[in-house]
């Protein structure tokens, strides 16, 4: 058996990377193991982040909390924004500093203490050392009119579990941004073909993870106890980090290389100040016959990455209200599910008292099951897509561009958002005829309408089918259209957007929860029976339709200006 060796081959940016063989097997053996490490570290890091994602509603309504159902939904909204806003630090921090693989491995700490601290504050001696005491608040039904007071002071514990989140976000974004890259490298060299194969296998890792937490943690979280289910995502996390450091060996990792991000602030500064930029300029002009050495691109590169930054941006923000649609499904539409009638998996004497109908052995199926049915949309319809519809549109000259797809990605997210808002129509209607149903979910009692909740997946189907003609065709197009030495920045900045997305539905959400707004349910615990949430969904429609003529309208500029004879060529250039 022959000893380990290591190779020097050249990469894409022209440094020299290790390329470790051992024994008999071959290089692209060792590369295909280590993707296939990084696409298990995926699974099980996605899998903890939709463990905490999919119930935390739930869980800050829940009796340890009291939240009320608008500050829960804003709190997970802004977790999820957080979570793609802050994804560019990570991959600053790996460009200019630590690289890839050290960034990764310290976010993997940050995110094993984060969700430590959050299975801390589930116990009661956890909460009374981070929280402090919390009074007696019983659970009632919602406020019958609207002039009931309100308590606008901080929810309980909410400085310790935003600083927790807060955490969670930073390390899941800077995980997110570095990895999807980190596992590119390690099969770049092997073609292009094995590069998008990777990102296919990659996007399904996300989404069996996503199978793996909704199907096991969340129901655990649901009908047993979030100790167990928050338990499970701290072992997750302690597994992937385990799982990463014990296939460093098979790792390649790059060195920083710097980050071209005050060269564009820089541009765009001489942009917008023109006469002190030409000042500074003439200052640092050469004298004849003398030569400018300079690591990194040069200043023309720079010039044309900013004009293709200029022209990539209109697209990417457009997109911004779509995000504000999507994360719904992990938000409002939970806590619309919460007040549909669930059913029991095993049911009970009907004839029973409550407290009986609620002892453990009858589960009731977890409200966040249903983003099964995104997720199983994505895992069924993305092969067949990709095997069976692209290939037949190729061959009629049928295949839409990445911008049509993700015009038509918005189109099924504004019908998500429709269909969601008619059937909050249809709930508030049985609340107004005093047609309730009290249901004990875990220990906390919601009452719900007697609509099953088996309506609500025609709105997570709907939001399926958009992510996969909005979300997928728009890191494509980022990751296309960018200038090769823009690819990661660029990245960066679609996450950071969707982020905002995220954020501004919160913003939205915390507008109208002000007196008189939509959201206004004054002591409602976790009740909405007392908000018109169907027009807070119609409200979001309405920003989609809007943006979707307008990026209909920037598309076609921009299709326009590719077809340009100069401008395709001075693409070819940038991207290599």
């Amino acid at each position: 058996m022959s000893a380990p060796r290591t190779q020097e081959q050249p990469s894409r940016s022209g440094e020299r990377q290790p390329l470790v063989a051992r024994g008999p097997r071959s290089p692209r053996r060792w590369r295909r193991t280590a993707a296939a490490a990084v696409l298990l570290v995926e699974m099980l890091e996605r899998a903890a982040f939709f463990g905490v994602t999919s119930n935390l509603v739930l869980y800050l309504n829940s009796f340890n909390f009291n939240w009320q159902g608008e500050q829960a939904s804003r709190a997970t909204l802004l977790f999820l924004g957080a979570s793609y806003l802050l994804a560019p630090v990570g991959g600053w921090l790996a460009d200019v500093y630590l690289g890839r693989f050290l960034t990764i491995s310290l976010s993997l700490v940050i995110y094993l203490a984060a969700s430590g601290l959050l299975l801390i504050t589930i116990t009661d001696d956890g909460r009374r050392t981070f929280c402090g005491e919390m009074a007696e608040l019983p659970l009632e039904p919602s406020c019958p009119s609207a002039d009931c007071p309100g308590s606008w002071s901080s929810p309980y514990c909410a400085t310790t579990l935003y600083l927790v989140l807060l955490l969670l976000a930073l390390a899941a974004s800077s995980v997110r941004s570095n990895l999807t890259s980190f596992g590119a490298d390690q099969v770049m060299d092997l073609g292009r073909d094995a590069t998008r194969r990777f990102f296919n296998w990659f996007y399904w890792s996300i989404n069996l993870g996503a199978v793996l937490s909704l199907l096991v943690v969340a129901f655990i979280e649901q009908n047993i106890s979030f100790l167990w289910g928050y338990s499970i995502i701290v072992g997750l996390v302690g597994l992937a980090f385990f799982i990463f450091l014990f296939a460093t060996p098979v790792f390649i990792t790059k060195p920083p290389t710097g980050s071209q991000v005050s060269s564009m602030l820089k541009i765009a500064f001489q942009n917008c100040c023109p006469r002190r930029s030409s000042r500074e300029s003439e200052g640092a002009r050469l004298l004849p016959g003398q030569r400018s050495y300079q690591w990194g691109p040069s200043s023309q590169e720079d010039m044309a990455n900013f004009q293709v930054l200029v022209k990539l941006l209109p697209v990417m923000v457009t997109l911004v209200p779509y995000w504000m649609v999507y994360f719904q499904m992990q938000s409002t539409y939970v806590l619309q599910g919460l007040h549909l009638h669930i059913p029991n998996i095993f049911r009970t004497n009907p004839n029973s008292s409550l407290a009986l109908r609620s002892e453990k052995s009858n589960y009731r199926i977890p409200e966040a099951w249903l983003l099964l049915a995104n997720v199983v949309v994505v895992l069924i319809l993305v092969p067949v897509k990709d095997h069976l519809i692209d290939p037949l549109l190729l061959r009629c000259k049928l295949l839409p561009s990445a911008l049509q797809k993700m015009a038509l990605g918005m189109f099924f997210g504004f019908t998500s958002i429709i269909v969601a808002g008619v059937l909050e129509k249809e709930r508030l209607e049985y609340i107004a005829a005093n047609q309730t149903v009290p249901q004990l979910i875990g220990q906390d009692l919601y009452y719900a309408a007697p609509l099953p909740i088996w309506w609500q997946i025609p709105q997570y189907l709907l939001i399926g089918i958009s992510e996969i003609f909005a979300s997928i065709p728009g890191l494509e197009f980022a990751y296309s259209e960018a200038p090769r030495s823009m690819q990661g920045a660029i990245m960066g900045i679609f996450f950071c957007l969707s982020g905002v997305g995220s954020l501004l539905g919160s913003g939205l959400v915390a507008l109208l929860s002000l007196p008189g707004g939509w959201m206004y349910c004054p002591k409602d615990f976790g009740n909405i029976n007392n908000c018109q949430m169907d027009l807070y969904f119609f409200l979001l429609a309405g920003i989609q339709a809007v943006t979707a003529v307008l990026f209909l309208w920037i598309a076609r500029r921009y299709e326009r200006t590719r077809q340009d004879p100069a401008s395709q060529s001075s693409s070819s250039r940038l991207r290599g």
